[in-house]
């Protein structure tokens, strides 16, 4: 069995990567896929679209059309309170779960 590792990972915690973001600042769906592509948690924007569509449709995150001084309207998209209870249940649960896996996976300080 072959799997790809980093690809299983990153789909577990993407889409918390996108609330984590836009707890800190709403943004453009360009803007946010810079973020995450320049990271290396998705290869395009392609993936993002579809995502950012779940969360809404999970009532996590809402839109919002603001006019751009270099171009055409933009959609941003802002955390809501359910997502932020959502970010905060994550945020709770990641740092013992990682450093389970850490004491699981990683290797031996005495080797």
């Amino acid at each position: 069995m072959v799997v790809d590792v980093g690809t299983q990972l990153r789909k577990g915690v993407v889409e918390f990567c996108v609330l984590g973001l836009l707890s800190r600042e709403a943004m453009y769906g360009w803007q946010l896929s810079e973020r995450l592509v320049s990271s290396g948690l998705i290869a395009s924007i392609g993936t993002l679209y579809p995502m950012l569509a779940r969360l809404r449709s999970q009532g996590l995150v809402t839109a919002y059309d603001e006019a751009s001084a270099s171009g055409p309207v933009r959609k941003y998209y802002r955390l809501t309170a359910q997502g932020q209870a959502q970010l905060e249940s994550f945020r709770r649960q990641w740092t013992p779960f990682a450093a389970t896996v850490h004491q699981l996976v990683g290797k031996d300080s005495s080797s």
